[in-house]
């Protein structure tokens, strides 16, 4: 298994159907919970061990998704609401060192929770014109809302991969 990529980076190159998207939307609505269930029992040691050599810590994984989902949903706002806006990315491993990220994970995992209720609720209210509309991302390019909500609905799944992989390595 590949630590880095458990589950494989994303790639879809097909037609983004109804049914693809509501799987997806269903990925970010359970993400969470299935986070929640992922670390109800490691200890603070546990959660201070990186997922792989030179990864993050669990610790950190949680906080980073809650940072990146929160950009994300402010992304989708703005390509909902703005012509082609052009967003700003932000060094997620220098964000992984901010002091923030030492806090206890519930204050991550209940921000998760309730942004993903947002989130979801947003998503689920999308029309095909919605799906269409895009941003642009300095270094990926030009990005559409539909296929966006694949990249995020495997962003959560890759992660919570890197955590659930940990815990059975270790037999947790």
């Amino acid at each position: 298994m590949d630590l880095k990529y458990p589950v494989g980076k994303f790639e879809f190159n097909h037609e983004i159907t109804n049914r693809v998207t509501e799987d997806w939307i269903n990925e970010i609505e359970a993400l969470p919970n299935l986070l929640r269930g992922a670390v109800k029992n490691l200890d603070n040691e546990q959660l201070d061990t990186p997922y792989r050599l030179e990864g993050w810590t669990v610790r950190q994984v949680i906080h980073h998704l809650a940072d990146s989902h929160m950009n994300a949903y402010v992304r989708f706002k703005w390509a909902l609401t703005e012509e082609k806006p052009v967003i700003k990315p932000y060094d997620e491993t220098e964000w992984a060192e901010l002091y923030d990220y030492k806090l206890p994970i519930d204050i991550s995992l209940s921000l998760l929770e309730a942004l993903h209720k947002r989130w979801t609720h947003l998503l689920l209210s999308l029309t095909p014109a919605d799906m269409e509309k895009t941003f642009m991302h300095p270094e990926s390019g030009e990005v559409s809302v539909g296929k966006n909500i694949g990249i995020y609905a495997w962003h959560g799944r890759h992660h919570l991969a890197h955590i659930t992989s940990l815990c059975k390595r270790k037999n947790w």
